[in-house]
């Protein structure tokens, strides 16, 4: 799965991990992230993140 990184901070979303914090369970696609998430470690918004180049 597709990995975004936070241009704020660094924080890598991890679909495979999830938000645990956040209450965002493993397995959850960046794009079905609620429209309200925000990075758990800057509070910056998902406008902020961009693809992971792997």
């Amino acid at each position: 799965m597709q990995k975004f990184k936070c241009s704020v901070c660094g924080y890598v979303y991890e679909p495979e991990v999830g938000d645990p914090v956040g209450g965002i369970p493993a397995g959850t696609k960046f794009e079905d992230l609620p429209p309200d998430w925000v990075c758990p470690v800057c509070g910056a918004t998902k406008e902020a993140f961009s693809p992971v180049e792997e």
